[in-house]
């Protein structure tokens, strides 16, 4: 039996961020299912910082957790582009860049193609290019973690998937890759399997729905050099696409099928509809794939965060349903988790920003 002060099951983003935060004052242990942490979902991210992404809720805390990822994160452009019938929609997105004091421009169809040149005539009206971007190391991110949840004293156990769970005094036991862990704290950062880590500990579920997300990998056009070619986003149903080193591109069409809890793999209907879509949009011609992948995002019903500690059952905290903001929300959302969990006081900037313990509770979910 080993016994710990807090147990984090799930090794992915985000539970490996509030791990590192919670091992500043705890003694931590992380249970991940998978021989590695970021398996699933973290390991698959395609994570680039923007504004385009996400409610209110969500965009606030990807601002309050900007700083903190710029050291992660390399500055790049994102292009948010708007065919002739989603003005109003490019209208609202750059409201939210004002709101933030990003630096942005808003451009016309002439400027974004001289940004990107690839753009056809009638896929760009208008376009806005947010100059404060951030490209993601997410293996960086989460090694930092790792590292820091280690310095505290903290551990991460790989090829450790739960199998039960039950109450133990005042406390949780989990069974776990053939050990058994206790703890007072129980944090739920199982990402898709969230709930079925909750049933197993007989707490009611949130209804996380895991949500399929493809993308694929070309070459791009033949001695073109694309490092610098922004982060293009559309604003409305379509695609992203943006460079991978010197002469290859990634894209999706940001598809989100719900889908159960699985190591999810690309299908080859959405591998065609994400070429297709960046063949209509662009004048690239997409001859091969030379690679695909699927992860999965999970979103709770009202699609915000789920942080905090069940109703019914003491020490149970919830980490769960970061949709596809995971790394870009982080560093906030892991202080607040962590706040949570121990019972300090909810973090004074994020309380500035009109968020709240209850904004991301899972009362407000029945749970």
């Amino acid at each position: 039996m080993q016994a710990a002060d807090v147990l984090v099951v799930g090794g992915g983003i985000a539970g490996l961020s509030v791990a590192a935060r919670l091992a500043a004052h705890a003694q931590v242990v992380v249970l991940e299912a998978e021989s590695a942490c970021g398996y699933h979902s973290s390991g698959r991210s395609v994570a680039f910082a923007h504004y385009g992404l996400g409610n209110p809720p969500v965009r606030d805390l990807t601002a309050l957790s900007m700083a903190e990822l710029a050291a992660h994160g390399a500055i790049h452009p994102a292009l948010h582009i708007a065919e002739a019938g989603e003005i109003a929609e490019l209208d609202a997105l750059e409201a939210v860049h004002r709101q933030y004091g990003c630096d942005y421009t808003r451009i016309g169809a002439d400027e974004a193609r001289a940004i990107l040149p690839i753009l056809k005539l009638e896929a760009c009206a208008a376009a806005l290019v947010d100059h404060g971007s951030l490209k993601l190391d997410t293996d960086a991110m989460l090694q930092a973690h790792v590292a820091s949840l280690r310095a505290a004293g903290g551990r991460l156990v790989t090829g450790a998937r739960v199998s039960a769970v039950a109450r133990d005094g005042a406390g949780w036991r989990v069974e776990a890759g053939g050990e058994s862990y206790t703890a007072p704290i129980l944090v739920n950062a199982a990402g898709a399997w969230a709930d079925e880590l909750a049933q197993l500990a007989g707490v009611a579920p949130i209804g996380i729905e895991p949500r399929r997300r493809t993308v694929i990998s070309f070459a791009a056009p033949e001695g073109e050099d694309v490092r610098a070619w922004p982060f293009t986003k559309t604003i409305g149903e379509g695609f992203y696409l943006l460079p991978e080193g010197r002469g290859q591109l990634l894209a999706s069409s940001m598809d989100q099928t719900p889908t159960d809890p699985c190591d999810a793999a690309p299908e080859e209907l959405d591998i065609a509809i994400a070429a297709d879509r960046v063949e209509q949009a662009t004048s690239l011609a997409i001859r091969r794939i030379s690679h695909s992948w699927a992860g999965l995002r999970s979103f709770a019903p009202d699609e915000l965060p789920v942080i905090g500690h069940a109703a019914g059952a003491k020490g149970f905290v919830w980490c769960a349903g970061q949709g596809g903001a995971g790394f870009q929300t982080a560093p906030a959302l892991s202080r607040i988790a962590a706040a949570a969990a121990l019972g300090l006081p909810f973090p004074e900037d994020c309380a500035a920003a009109g968020l709240s313990f209850e904004t991301f509770a899972p009362a407000r979910l029945g749970a």
